[in-house]
């Protein structure tokens, strides 16, 4: 399987301009700049947020699935991704996951939430810490 994505830049880097598509549409041409990336007030998206949400994706994704190898259905999980940068640099990950599962008990669901906060295909790429909290209902 591959999945792609394609970027567009037009113009210098504080100036300058550009846009983002996605494979299966759901971004066509959304916009990112400098001040998307680095300011506040101007409509768009950026690489770290982009991060985020995939993070945020995979984990709670990882979740499910592990619920799901013990015969047990989720009733909904939510998760925030929050990546911290210091200058430049990405300096950490940290996922807050709130799930209501039924047949389960919050000691078991921080212990899955643990082992997907390690293993899902995102954190596995990252060279980065990565930390979680569970909040069960």
């Amino acid at each position: 399987m591959k999945r792609t994505a394609k970027a567009h830049w037009s113009g210098n880097l504080k100036e300058g301009k550009g846009n983002l598509s996605t494979e299966s549409g759901v971004l066509e041409n959304t916009n990112y700049s400098f001040k998307t990336r680095f300011e506040e007030g101007e409509k768009g998206t950026n690489p770290e947020e982009l991060l985020a949400a995939a993070h945020a994706g995979c984990f709670t994704m990882a979740v499910s699935s592990m619920f799901t190898q013990k015969g047990i259905s989720v009733t909904n999980l939510d998760t925030v991704a929050t990546l911290t940068m210091e200058g430049l640099t990405i300096t950490g990950v940290h996922l807050s996951i709130s799930g209501e599962v039924p047949d389960t008990s919050a000691a078991d669901f921080e212990a899955i939430v643990k082992d997907a906060e390690k293993n899902c295909l995102i954190s596995k790429v990252l060279n980065i810490p990565i930390t979680s909290e569970a909040h069960f209902k």
